[in-house]
């Protein structure tokens, strides 16, 4: 009889602790896939694709889950759901490796760079914009062997202007 109680005691709590975990809706799935492209870049799959086993949402949720410091499982969880929920800016979260407008050249090909500030943010005065520029090109120039020199009209090496993101 102890035997049979142990058992059915046993049985019992792990019926309690296997109980299944919530699965995310056809609702949540499609908020995700949503989250994913315009967040994260994910695109569709069009004809056929050699499968690695992972699919593109899955490859695309491990990368949110690793950008926002979650268990990266490649899985929609109640944790990964409730972080796409969150209230946020706009702004998809991209990585700088997937811009193409610098190709494969990552690197300048001199030391010497000139830059041009085309314009200017409401949000600050001009001479805020000039010494805040300046002060960053320092730090770069500090610790590496790049030195930049400002130009007033033409082409710089380094074009910078101000516009509207886009999320405001």
């Amino acid at each position: 009889m102890k035997t049979f109680t142990l058992s059915f005691l046993l049985s019992l709590l792990a019926a309690v602790f296997c109980m299944p975990v919530s699965q995310p809706t056809q609702q949540d799935e499609k908020f995700a896939e949503n989250y994913l492209k315009r967040f994260f870049n994910l695109t569709e799959e069009r004809g056929p694709t050699f499968r690695s086993g992972i699919s593109s949402v899955s490859k695309k949720l491990m990368e949110m889950q690793k950008f926002f410091g979650l268990q990266i499982t490649g899985n929609l969880d109640a944790d990964t759901l409730a972080m796409m929920k969150k209230p946020r800016c706009g702004v998809p979260d991209v990585d700088v490796s997937r811009f193409s407008t610098f190709g494969n050249n990552l690197k300048w090909d001199k030391n010497d760079l000139t830059y041009r500030i085309e314009n200017y943010t409401p949000d600050m005065s001009a001479a805020e914009v000039d010494e805040s520029i300046e002060k960053a090109l320092q730090v770069w120039a500090k610790v590496t062997p790049l030195r930049f020199t400002r130009i007033y009209s033409g082409i710089a090496d380094i074009m910078i202007s101000f516009g509207r993101g886009g999320d405001i």
